[in-house]
């Protein structure tokens, strides 16, 4: 059964997790299996599980520092894709949506950082 403060409930959870699975998706080169390509699938899939385990946290201050990690990853994983699509192991529209999700994740993570930093005073 789902709590009231479920982590599911976040939008930023949801697109975390839409991107992991969009990610996941790409084929890239037998070769890369456990180099680049194990080192996106973890930094994304970082992202999502840091929202998840932070808002299970008794304090904001907690959550607050889990979302921090998840930008850390993001900002990791976008990086991941720059080099994906600098190698040719995606097309450049395919980096450019994955970015642009990236992007906008990062976006609502820094927003809820602000918003839990103001209710905390």
């Amino acid at each position: 059964m789902e709590s009231d403060n479920s982590f599911e409930k976040l939008k930023v959870w949801q697109l975390s997790h839409r991107l992991v699975l969009e990610i996941l998706t790409r084929k890239f080169p037998s070769e890369e299996k456990f180099s680049l390509t194990d080192q996106i699938r973890r930094s994304a899939s970082s992202v999502p599980t840091n929202i998840a385990e932070g808002n299970e946290r008794k304090t904001k201050k907690e959550f607050i520092q889990f979302l921090y990690t998840s930008k850390g990853s993001l900002a990791e994983t976008k990086y991941h894709l720059l080099l994906a699509r600098d190698l040719g192991y995606m097309t450049n529209e395919e980096y450019l949506s994955l970015q642009r999700n990236a992007i906008e994740i990062s976006k609502m993570i820094s927003a809820l950082i602000t918003y839990l930093n103001k209710s905390e005073s």
